[in-house]
């Protein structure tokens, strides 16, 4: 009971009953500094996430005319809540007026958490008219929010996002492109990889994908490939982004990205022509240095895999697509579940990162009274 007092309080706080004027402003900015903490554990965020109120007051304050960011970032921790799904989604045209802000982005990467969801938010961006047009063009920033390759996954993971990514008369993919290689956020990466692999689903477009409009396969390369050089008649067999790398070239450091890059280069090579086109790029050369360096059971076995299809023997009369192949209703839910636990570990990340984030910020401020206290220590008059 005093919990839900408590909780009523801090929707009043943030909610426009504060008031006009300075002192309000301070108070609805404090309250939201509150449950931001507040949404830093489990608990906090449950207890939020059943709170409706406060839900749409945090809201207010993020997408008001003065946008407040402790009120963005708290309700992007909420979301991840199931039972905050249901109100956020209702408020999803506000929560869209704030893209490509790197908190909404994020907001949103929870809530399209599930396919159900993921419509939800890519009705929502349809009927604003601009379609995916924000997310795309905020790629275009010298450094996007490592939110929106989250995001970008979430919404590919139903046939409506691929499509929409996969637009030709908007070269939408090949703004992805690039990111596959991006360091300034193992986040965003993880996440433009992961669509990258969800559109490579749509075996109809693989012509075009492995064609010269697209020519993915490259980028997909590049990030497993390692510095290590070939004979002159193999270097020739590879793309020209892959000949010659220099001696301090690295591989892709987190697995789970080179384990979706394996994933994604095995998509496209469900039919004949897309095992002819890969074989033909030199594919198994990169691979074969993978698998030497490789140490990841998991990754070592998606290389495996891979590498069996483009040295083995083409399927028999009815399996020339591999798409096309009944998949048992156990494999599905086991890559679900995969799907779910990579959400999962991105989740954790931030919250890592947030709490490293707020230790370094205290850190800075011990150290800044330290600094002043032996400042007044060393004005003190002699006697």
């Amino acid at each position: 009971m005093a919990m839900a007092e408590a909780l009523s309080e801090l929707a009043a706080l943030l909610g426009p009953e504060a008031g006009p004027g300075p002192g309000a402003a301070a108070a609805r900015l404090g309250a939201a500094e509150a449950a931001l903490s507040l949404s830093g554990s489990a608990e906090g965020r449950r207890l939020l996430a059943a709170h409706p109120a406060v839900l749409e007051a945090l809201l207010g304050l993020a997408a008001g005319p003065r946008p407040c960011p402790a009120a963005g970032r708290c309700l992007l921790n909420v979301a991840a809540e199931p039972q905050a799904r249901g109100p956020l989604l209702a408020a999803l045209p506000a929560l869209l007026g704030l893209l490509p802000a790197g908190p909404a982005c994020g907001t949103l990467a929870n809530l399209c958490r599930d396919p159900p969801g993921a419509r939800r938010v890519l009705r929502g961006l349809e009927e604003s008219g601009r379609g995916l047009e924000p997310l795309l063009g905020a790629l275009g920033e010298p450094r996007p929010p490592p939110e929106l390759g989250p995001l970008l996954c979430n919404l590919s993971q139903v046939p409506e996002g691929r499509r929409a990514l996969l637009d030709r008369s908007r070269c939408s993919l090949q703004r992805l492109l690039p990111f596959t290689q991006y360091q300034d956020s193992v986040g965003h990466r993880r996440g433009i990889v992961g669509a990258l692999r969800n559109c490579c689903f749509e075996h109809e477009h693989h012509e075009w994908l492995l064609g010269d409009e697209v020519d993915i396969l490259p980028f997909l390369l590049l990030p497993l490939a390692g510095p290590e050089e070939f004979p002159e008649d193999e270097m020739e067999k590879l793309p020209v982004d892959l000949q010659y790398l220099p001696p301090d070239k690295q591989r892709e450091e987190e697995p789970d990205i080179r384990k979706m890059l394996l994933e994604a280069i095995m998509l496209l090579t469900a039919t004949k022509a897309g095992r002819h086109a890969v074989r033909e790029k030199g594919t198994y050369l990169v691979l074969r240095e993978l698998h030497r360096w490789e140490q990841e059971p998991d990754v070592l076995a998606a290389c495996e895999k891979l590498i069996q299809v483009l040295i083995g023997d083409e399927p028999g009369p009815g399996m020339e697509n591999l798409l096309e192949v009944s998949i048992p209703e156990e494999v599905e839910q086991r890559l679900q579940r995969l799907d779910r636990e990579e959400e999962e570990r991105w989740q954790r990340e931030r919250e890592e990162q947030r709490q490293e984030q707020e230790q370094d910020k205290e850190q800075e401020q011990d150290e800044a009274r330290e600094q002043d206290k032996a400042r007044e220590q060393d004005q003190e008059p002699w006697r």
